[in-house]
């Protein structure tokens, strides 16, 4: 099929859609067994809450791990052999790799399914490599906005849902989310149509590129490019927070209940989908993808610092239309780096950005969970809560400074 802005405009708004219904149900399918993972590992311990949550742990690496590993991979293959064929298998193998975690007689077989599903999720970065292939360069940017519209509105859905087929049978959320995915697998397989023509890709697949190490040496390639990939670390470090210690947190601080967290955590889901499925396309059209870029990272320092300093619940939640503008930044960075390599290389871009995303979530959680420690504990001299709070604010205005300094030298 043509490519980029010689696309068929309802052919490309088609194939859109179905990369955001894939989004949407990938992240769903991964949000259902959130609040039932943990219990389904302690029941496997004799309920033992201690080792349950040592091997919580062990699993959420190993699943970072086989991001940071598999995803350079993926995206190159999709580079070499075309986006649809990979972005299918993908599917069909995330579904699959639920059904065998709702078989799984032992925990050893629930932790292989983990690391396939870190494998098979690697898929998110085809995904991008597609949006770059059928969009103009131009409108990038709201196009990412629209697929971090998705993960939002998987991410409000999935856990809600999960904890509900939770209540009925602990191995329910894993069917429903192994049916969900393979559903959508099979209606890519009939209408998603190929991005990348043959002569565009890559001739030949190249392991010293495709392994993490590698993969970075195209964002080293290019200086803006290099700068770029650095305020994302920054940015993807200080989002670690949220996943780290925010329950912890509100629960030390404002004594909420689970119900109380859950409802937030929507709120903030929600106030990412209003961002970057409503406003993104028409703030960038406005201003570019450079300003918009800026008012991301502005309000995200912003809204970390008032979420850190925030004495009540209240002052909390009223701040989340504050953190939700940072929306803005994913999807401005992502049509800013699309821009400066080739269509043969968007796939080993987005399998790079993922590299580096990986890179923060295996330093992020030890990170903000130990400052969180250190400065409730009885021995610190400074009772701060929210010290990993103000740490990411800082993270985001250090992005800041770095993004005004790399894009002012185009």
């Amino acid at each position: 099929m043509p490519t980029s802005s010689s696309a068929p405009a309802p052919r490309r708004q088609a194939a859109i859609a179905f990369i955001f219904i894939t989004v949407v149900l990938d992240v769903l399918a991964m949000g259902i067994i959130i609040p039932i993972l943990p219990r389904l590992i302690q029941d496997f311990l004799q309920g033992d809450t201690a080792r349950a949550a040592e091997m919580f742990g062990v699993f959420a690496t190993v699943w970072a791990l086989m991001q940071f590993f598999c995803s350079p991979i993926i995206g190159m293959l999709s580079d070499r052999f075309g986006r649809r064929r990979v972005i299918l298998l993908s599917n069909f193998g995330l579904g699959l790799d639920y059904m065998v975690m709702a078989l799984a007689p032992t925990i050893g077989w629930l932790f292989v399914g983990r690391v396939i599903s870190g494998i098979t999720g690697a898929s998110f970065t085809t995904a991008g490599a597609y949006i770059a292939d059928i969009t103009p360069k131009e409108k990038r940017a709201a196009s990412y906005g629209i697929l971090g519209a998705a993960w939002g509105l998987g991410f409000v859905l999935g856990p809600a849902l999960g904890g509900i087929l939770g209540g009925v049978n602990p191995r329910l959320p894993f069917w429903v989310a192994s049916g969900l995915t393979l559903v959508n697998a099979l209606y890519g397989l009939i209408v998603l149509p190929e991005s990348l023509p043959p002569e565009k890709r890559t001739p030949r697949f190249v392991w010293a590129k495709a392994n993490p190490l590698g993969s970075l040496k195209l964002l080293r390639s290019h200086h803006e490019l290099f700068g770029l990939a650095t305020v994302n670390f920054l940015y993807y470090l200080s989002h670690q927070v949220l996943q780290s210690v925010f329950v912890l947190y509100v629960g030390y601080r404002y004594n909420w209940s689970a119900r109380a967290v859950g409802l937030t955590l929507a709120a903030i889901g929600i106030g990412s989908v209003i961002v970057q499925g409503g406003l993104v396309r028409p703030v960038v059209a406005r201003i570019g993808d450079r300003r918009a870029l800026f008012v991301g990272l502005i309000f995200g320092a912003i809204g970390f610092a008032c979420w850190g300093l925030a004495p009540t619940g209240i002052l909390f939640l009223a701040a989340i239309p504050i953190g939700s503008l940072m929306g803005f930044y994913g999807p401005a960075a992502q049509g800013l780096m699309t821009h400066r390599v080739s269509a043969s290389e968007q796939g080993q871009l987005q399998g790079a950005n993922s590299s580096v995303q990986g890179i923060a979530g295996l330093v992020g959680p030890g990170l903000f969970t130990w400052i969180f420690a250190h400065f409730i504990s009885t021995g610190s001299s400074w009772q701060l809560p929210g010290a990993p709070f103000l740490l990411g604010s800082l993270l985001l205005l250090t992005a800041l400074l770095l993004a005004f300094r790399v894009t002012r030298e185009r």
